[in-house]
């Protein structure tokens, strides 16, 4: 059994592993579908239009709100990450403030997003304060993209990177329940990346794993990943659509 003590270490070091990769994030991490974003809001029995992004990262999620005509706030703890949404999206208000204590007025949004971030939150803080800054009959939108592993050559793909984290609570069959909120609902959606084996291993070296391993860890993880895309005929020697799938998970506040 693993200590708690040790647990909880791991899980913070992987938590604030992502600012001095900002620049990195921001170039190699895919964005997510406009259908999953539109499920997401449809979650909301009030018209959508003041819309928090929530644990931001560098604006991937946000990028896409914004391109849905929203007027978009953007909150993130790291200021590395802040900074690097700051300077791509100039026009998005930019704040930091982390999910236990969001910088926003009571009932100020429509709609709360969390882009592959909501498995770092202190649930029960977190879940209080969104529903403090949600309207009525507003929505709580959480999502994740993870590869998509019916495909069987990135189902072995993703056993060598051990990327489950990125799966947060959607595949974890953990039943989410927060105050104040309506019962949780999921659906999923089809979404690729265009990556190359060069730029897909780059977007690997994101993870919040391979971030705090030892560079001979990391190194070996890679150079075995890489080996095994050599193999692959759909990676081939240019780029190619890497499969991937957005769970979404969506709750109203009463």
């Amino acid at each position: 059994m693993s200590d708690p003590g040790t647990d909880a270490e791991l899980h913070a070091r992987r938590a604030s592993s992502f600012g001095d990769q900002a620049s990195a994030y921001a170039r190699h991490r895919p964005d997510y579908p406009r259908a999953a974003l539109e499920w997401g809001m449809s979650g909301a029995n009030r018209p959508v239009r003041d819309v928090l992004d929530l644990a931001a990262g560098t604006g991937k999620l946000t990028e896409g709100l914004v391109d849905l005509g929203r007027a978009v706030t953007a909150v993130e703890p790291d200021p590395g990450m802040l900074a690097e949404l700051s300077w791509r999206l100039p026009d998005v208000p930019a704040l930091l403030g982390k999910a236990e204590d969001i910088p926003l007025p009571d009932e100020s949004a429509d709609a709360v997003f969390v882009g592959q971030a909501m498995h770092w939150f202190d649930l029960a803080a977190a879940f209080a304060q969104i529903r403090r800054v949600l309207r009525p009959g507003g929505a709580m939108v959480a999502l994740w993209n993870h590869e998509d592993e019916s495909v069987p050559w990135v189902r072995e793909f993703a056993r060598l990177i051990r990327t489950d984290i990125n799966r947060g609570f959607a595949d974890s069959g953990q039943t989410l329940r927060a105050d104040g909120f309506g019962p949780f609902e999921q659906d999923r959606f089809a979404h690729t990346h265009r990556r190359s084996i060069d730029s897909l291993l780059a977007t690997v070296g994101t993870h919040s794993h391979l971030l705090i391993a030892s560079a001979d860890e990391r190194d070996r993880l890679l150079a075995e990943a890489r080996a095994y895309l050599e193999t692959v005929p759909e990676a081939g020697t240019g780029e190619f659509d890497y499969p991937l799938v957005t769970t979404v998970l969506r709750a109203r506040r009463r």
